[in-house]
């Protein structure tokens, strides 16, 4: 098969994937159809003529590397048109406490239930829970402690929505820590 066909099942494979996909999820859905075998030098060759393609101006959309993976996103220039839309769309977005209950897991992951509630100094079952429906966090498994609780991390989904590749993109804290937060006198 021609590498521009090849090149047309991976763009819908991008554009229909929710999350971002993987090479190596676009080889096993090839491979699974076309029954053929391709390297991953092939298909990121692929996916460099997809990407070229969709930097001309005519498109409103672009494709992204993000989490290991490639996604199609809105073009920067259409960020706030598309904003517009999510704003009324979006009719029940996370509170405070989840937002900041999604703070200490992405930055403390992965983490106990007890944990967060000892760091936020209340009851997190409702953010936990709400985080869980809408799956920007995930269960890891079980703490090695007395009870065995279930630990947190943030998902894949997670990393796509903040436009994360790795964990260590998220800002670091001593960078929005803000000196009118702080309690005494700096001294140097």
């Amino acid at each position: 098969m021609l590498q521009q066909d090849i090149s047309k099942h991976i763009e819908a494979l991008i554009f229909s994937s929710v999350q971002s996909i993987s090479i190596q999820e676009i080889n096993l859905a090839l491979n699974s159809v076309l029954q053929e075998e391709y390297t991953e030098t092939y298909i990121l060759e692929c996916i460099m003529m997809i990407e070229e393609k969709y930097k001309q101006d005519e498109f409103a959309i672009e494709l992204v590397n993000l989490n290991n993976g490639y996604q199609f996103l809105t073009k920067k220039d259409f960020h706030e048109t598309v904003n517009q839309l999510q704003l009324h769309r979006s009719k029940k977005k996370l509170s405070q406490a989840a937002m900041e209950t999604l703070a200490i897991i992405a930055y403390r992951q992965p983490i106990t239930k007890l944990e967060i509630e000892q760091i936020r100094g209340v009851n997190s079952d409702y953010s936990v829970q709400r985080l869980l429906e809408k799956e920007l966090i995930s269960m890891e498994g079980k703490a090695e402690t007395p009870g065995r609780p279930i630990l947190y991390r943030t998902s894949s989904l997670f990393m796509d929505y903040f436009g994360l590749n790795h964990l260590n993109q998220l800002p670091q804290l001593k960078d929005i820590a803000k000196d009118e937060n702080a309690v005494g006198e700096n001294i140097e």
